[in-house]
């Protein structure tokens, strides 16, 4: 699968970079958790805190400032608190970039990466909106819900736990589409989910209705496999995102990320007009296998390391 993985990119003229894994700075996404580690010796002999990276996006951003063209990477990623039939706390991921792709041209080309990854070159794809799944499966018009009415829908639905929780209306969207729209979502043909909530764009464009983000996410089987964006190229805005998700860390009880300013120098300096993606490669050889849990795919999960 690497290997298969690796031609396609040197056919397409996609050079493989290497970004660091242990770094100063981390993303801030308040549900995202990064693994921490200290670094002490020679240049930092009082110590210095590293994060591993839960994506490296930031590292690649700055080469795609720095003039490098289309990029992409395998590498090893690492996120704290996710272990389950789904996830491992370190894991295997693609990511990619491409200057010039609008979102539609990042589409096809992640289809044909997943179609060769999981040997089914002939899979079919579907596209769906976000705000359309949940007004045609569960009857939900996102955009009018509050966090209470979003809450009472889980409560009605059975979702486990969703009497005790304390979410915000992302939170309760997560939930229900977590637990009632994904576990339905590609069966026998991938499934992109588009236009997410502009609340939820993270590193994406907002798109111009002002609602919703330039983000999709692939689902197979129920499981989510790559999360693409039409990146946010405008420094301002991201130092801003950056802050309210900190903001945000701060009301959940989270400690704040530092902010990346190297990466908003290079965004300053100038990000390319790009789309880019991250695909789980360990779920895509767990679907390419028949195996519903991960740990059956991995040689080192964390019980045997």
């Amino acid at each position: 699968m690497l290997a298969d993985s690796r031609r396609y990119f040197a056919d397409a003229g996609v050079m493989e970079v290497e970004t660091p894994l242990a770094c100063s700075t981390a993303g801030t996404d308040p549900g995202l958790r990064p693994l921490r580690a200290r670094y002490a010796g020679p240049v930092f002999p009082k110590g210095r805190a590293l994060y591993l990276q839960t994506s490296p996006e930031f590292g690649m951003k700055r080469l795609l400032a720095a003039g490098a063209g289309a990029i992409y990477q395998i590498c090893k990623a690492f996120r704290n608190g996710e272990a389950g039939r789904l996830h491992n706390p370190e894991f295997s991921m693609l990511e990619w970039y491409r200057p010039g792709f609008d979102l539609a041209e990042m589409m096809r080309e992640v289809r044909a990466i997943a179609r060769l990854a999981l040997d089914q070159p002939e899979l079919g794809a579907v596209h769906e909106s976000y705000a359309g799944l949940f007004q045609s499966m569960l009857g939900i018009d996102i955009f009018a819900s509050s966090a209470e009415e979003l809450q009472a829908q889980a409560v009605r639905r059975h979702v486990l736990g969703a009497e005790g929780m304390d979410l915000d209306r992302d939170g309760w969207l997560d939930l229900l589409m977590s637990h009632l729209i994904q576990p339905q979502l590609g069966q026998g043909r991938l499934c992109f989910v588009t236009d997410y909530p502009a609340s939820q764009a993270a590193l994406a464009r907002i798109n111009p209705d002002g609602r919703t983000a330039s983000r999709f996410e692939l689902f197979f089987s129920g499981v989510e496999l790559a999360n693409g964006y039409h990146e946010l190229v405008e420094p301002d805005e991201q130092a801003q995102r950056f802050e309210a998700d900190n903001c945000r860390r701060r009301s959940q009880g989270l400690p704040p990320i530092k902010v990346d300013r190297l990466l908003l120098g290079a965004m300053q300096h100038g990000l390319p007009d790009c789309s880019g993606v991250a695909v789980g490669l360990d779920r895509l050889l767990m679907l390419r296998l028949g195996e519903r849990d991960i740990d059956r795919v991995l040689s080192f999960s964390l019980q045997r390391c």
